[in-house]
């Protein structure tokens, strides 16, 4: 029985290292360019532009990471322990920035406060200056401002997993702080923060890894990144070799934060001594400390969301005729299309690789989903440089060949085609939704699996009749992350895209790029609707994290 259970399920083990990879080329490739001679072009970069590649993108780590820890932890405490009016609300009204792209916030922001904003506009009437030179003014379009709109679109990220953190700690640890002594600032400063402290890290870091991926706001605001940097060596200098150098520095940007996730949380393992949850107890404030605490909450959802989506609403109502038309619904057809033909791929894999690893655990297949949960680590531009790069030398092959043997010219089979776009989308989301069927799939018992194969089910019968139901839920959630995460996507899509082919993040990045802020706020307005999806899910999680706690 052994030795037929192995043939068996072999074939998983094989669909789980195929995928595997599958998500792996794309980092391969650009490794294996770093050998590749460039000429010039490569010391050309490293004389001129790589220095503040790197110094800026090392800045905007640094101010991304401290704005998040501090907005993120601060309003994730404030909902958890603190008793305010408005704090049901503000649980979840917390996320909605998370549904705003950095680039939609930043274009929204510039066109509220530059020089012919309403907001400088109104200061001028207000106290009659005439130009610029009468007033001092921030300027937005600066390693400052993209730093401020990330900030407030990122810090979702450390609140979800702080907030998570602060409800699974044990009320005893905190109670025992305060029979010592211990104020409410002392308790969370020197009990709660370190307990809490593997998550926070983690936020911090999966925040900075999306500040270094985005690509409309750099490029926007005259920031030069790696993101940026890859976009015009490509493009701009016509150096594949060159953009795919810069993408491996860039990567080890990446390597060295996960490194430090990594060992931030070594050895960090928190237990409850007790098993039995009670509802933690939140303070009572004073009325001026209630006021300061909304104000608090009040401050993030406001700038992350409620301004930029009034403003882009406002917009949208004044432009409405020129810019929803059938080009709108075309472009909105593209995003919808691509979106969904990328979730249904991601499920379905992200299925075979839980439901494989469940069938045929081992270091090999957990090694195997490691790798795809390496992916989402990785910038869109690197992905779009490590698929362009193998795709266009397949294209030519075969198009050499063609021409050599029956004189004809097949053109572009695999580069800028929706394939190459989809695939470039399953390395970059597909380790959202492996996440979380795998976490769904830990939920079935095994005895499940065993009562159906009493009953004469396969494994992929078993899987079809017994799990999927079960799981059916989260395999919708799973495929919703994936869509909206598609619909956002910038970079990879800017440079992969077949001809003529955009989408909504396009039109908008386009627009935008032309000073046409108005009218490309029906489009950003679209995709922030879209992005509310998962924010309500993530939300109703989240309520459901404490055990013993339903009522908040």
């Amino acid at each position: 029985m052994p030795a037929r259970g192995r043939i068996e399920f072999r074939p998983w083990t094989v669909l789980i290292l195929l995928i595997a990879f599958m998500v792996a080329v794309p980092v391969l490739v650009v490794a294996a360019f770093v050998l590749v001679p460039s000429g010039d072009i490569w010391q050309h970069l490293a004389s001129t532009v790589l220095a503040s590649y790197v110094i800026n993108s090392l800045w905007l780590m640094i101010g991304v990471g401290a704005g998040v820890l501090v907005l993120g932890v601060g309003t994730a405490w404030l909902v958890t322990m603190a008793d305010f009016p408005g704090r049901r609300l503000f649980e979840w009204a917390l996320l909605l920035p998370l549904a705003v792209p950095a680039y939609v916030i930043a274009y929204t922001y510039t066109g509220l406060l530059d020089y012919a904003g309403p907001v400088q506009s109104g200061l001028r009437d207000v106290f009659g200056w005439t130009s610029a030179r009468d007033y001092w003014f921030p300027e937005i379009r600066s390693l400052g401002g993209a730093i401020v709109m990330m900030t407030l679109v990122l810090y979702p990220y450390v609140y979800l997993l702080a907030r998570s953190a602060f409800l699974e700690q044990s009320v005893c640890a905190l109670e025992v702080s305060r029979t010592l002594g211990c104020s409410s600032l002392r308790s969370f400063l020197l009990v709660a923060i370190p307990l809490a402290r593997p998550s926070i890290v983690a936020g911090v870091a999966l925040a900075q890894m999306e500040a270094l991926n985005d690509f409309g706001t750099v490029q926007y605001f005259a920031v030069d990144t790696f993101t940026t940097g890859i976009y015009r060596t490509w493009f701009g200098l016509g150096s594949p070799a060159a953009a795919a150098q810069l993408a491996a520095v860039f990567m080890l940007f990446m390597l060295v934060l996960i490194l430090f996730e990594r060992w931030h949380r070594r050895g960090a393992r928190f237990h409850h001594a007790t098993v039995t949850y009670r509802p933690l107890p939140r303070r009572e404030l004073d009325p001026g400390r209630r006021a300061l605490t909304f104000m608090a909450c009040l401050a993030p959802v406001a700038f992350g969301f409620l301004i930029p989506c009034a403003a882009l609403t406002v917009w949208t109502i004044e432009t409405f005729d020129k810019t929803v038309d059938a080009r709108f619904f075309k472009l909105a057809l593209h995003s919808l299309t691509l979106a969904t033909i990328a979730s249904a791929c991601a499920v379905l894999l992200a299925v075979i690789m839980a439901y494989g690893n469940r069938l045929r655990p081992g270091r090999v297949t957990e090694l195997a989903i490691r790798v795809v949960g390496m992916g989402y680590a990785i910038p869109g531009a690197v992905v779009a440089v490590g698929v362009l790069l193998p795709f266009a030398a397949i294209d030519n092959s075969v198009d050499t060949w063609m021409r050599a043997i029956f004189g004809i010219s097949t053109g572009l089979l695999l580069s800028g085609t929706l394939f190459a776009v989809i695939y470039a989308y399953l390395v970059r989301f597909l380790a959202v939704s492996v996440g979380t069927v795998e976490a769904s799939l830990g939920r079935v018992t095994r005895s499940m699996d065993g009562a159906a194969r009493t009953l004469g089910a396969g494994t992929v019968g078993t899987l079809w009749r017994v799990h999927a139901p079960i799981m059916w839920s989260s395999l919708l959630t799973a495929g919703l992350l994936v869509f909206v995460d598609v619909m956002k996507e910038l970079p990879a899509t800017l440079i992969i895209r077949p001809f003529n082919y955009d989408t909504l993040a396009i039109r908008v990045f386009e627009l935008a790029s032309d000073e046409q802020l108005a009218e490309s706020s029906s489009a950003a307005l679209a995709i922030v609707l879209v992005g509310i999806v998962p924010v309500v899910i993530l939300s109703r999680a989240i309520a459901r994290a404490r055990p013993g706690d339903h009522h908040g």
